[in-house]
């Protein structure tokens, strides 16, 4: 069979327009139901502009990409969105999210549904990032997996015995509003929480609380992390304590919900054992034995492409029930 023949018979096959949804940027990305990313577009969110700004923008961007994908033969069988939370998921309504400002009960399946003409499928996204790597990253294989976000807030992904986890009113997995210190910075709503120390945004915030004089409010982690790569006495203290505090997190989740693996996105992955090796050994000290010992901790086999993926995994994870 010639290339052409081959071309032509692979763009008989079924693809997913994957929506990622952020507050900073959405991403468009077209892929397959084998998680096969094929091509990606991305442009600025407008989230501080409101809901109609920032939705006719996305609307707009969707429309001229399907259009152009299907010119070209793609035929786009699903719409599968991955967006933060707190979401109604099986109604796909967006309950005010803090990213997106004014995207207040947004009946964003209902809307995409009715200008696309094409089935959509919305899933959190901290669980289409579980999803991505049980399906095709570091969770393939295992039945009971745990995903932690670790960018500028941190949420999990609960797969337990093979199947998505998303709680009675779909807000499991919110770990980073968990008490986990008495004191410190203030993050998702409150002084000590989990994101408060083991974010990027809680990073940022333990350095300016811990030293004021050396970094600002405008601190950022990624400011954090390149001084503790340079060795810099400061940022090795607030990573250490950092890590320290996420180690006490695994714990608990190893404790509560026994899992084979938690896989970690984000920070994780660019930071390797310079945080994982600290917050292991914390991990091992805070949790029951049998529990630490059944337990994988790594980074994102993904890796920067899981949000791609996980756009997907909506409408992947629908395909296969």
């Amino acid at each position: 069979m010639n290339k052409e023949n081959q071309n032509a018979m692979a763009k008989v096959q079924k693809y997913i327009l994957g929506f990622d949804i952020g507050g900073t940027k959405t991403s468009l990305i077209l892929g397959n139901f084998s998680g096969k990313i094929l091509d990606k577009i991305t442009f600025p969110t407008l989230a501080g502009e409101g809901f109609k700004k920032s939705f006719s923008n996305i609307k707009s961007n969707a429309a001229q990409y399907k259009e152009s994908l299907e010119k070209q033969g793609f035929k786009i069988d699903s719409l599968s969105v991955s967006i933060g939370g707190p979401l109604k998921i099986e109604e796909g309504i967006i309950l005010s999210p803090p990213n997106l400002p004014g995207w207040d009960n947004i009946p964003l399946k209902k809307l995409l549904e009715k200008e696309f003409g094409t089935e959509c499928f919305i899933e959190h996204d901290g669980n289409a990032g579980a999803l991505a790597e049980f399906y095709f990253g570091a969770g393939k294989g295992y039945k009971n997996v745990i995903f932690l976000t670790m960018g500028t807030g941190i949420g999990a992904g609960i797969i337990l015995n093979g199947n998505i986890f998303r709680g009675s009113s779909d807000t499991a997995g919110e770990i980073g509003h968990i008490r986990i210190a008495e004191d410190g910075p203030k993050a998702y709503g409150k002084k000590g929480s989990f994101e408060s120390y083991a974010s990027g945004t809680g990073i940022a915030k333990l350095a300016h609380l811990h030293f004021p004089a050396i970094y600002g409010r405008n601190v950022t982690a990624k400011d954090v992390i390149e001084d503790f790569k340079k060795g810099t006495r400061e940022a090795k203290y607030i990573i250490n304590l950092s890590a320290k505090f996420f180690g006490r997190g695994l714990a608990i989740l190893a404790d509560l919900l026994n899992p084979e693996i938690i896989i970690i996105g984000s920070l994780a992955v660019r930071m390797g054992d310079s945080l994982l090796i600290p917050a292991l050994k914390e991990m091992k000290k805070e949790s029951l034995d049998e529990t630490y010992k059944r337990c994988k901790v790594v980074p994102s086999l993904l890796g920067e492409t899981i949000g791609d993926v996980a756009s997907l995994c909506a409408a992947i994870n629908r395909g296969k029930k």
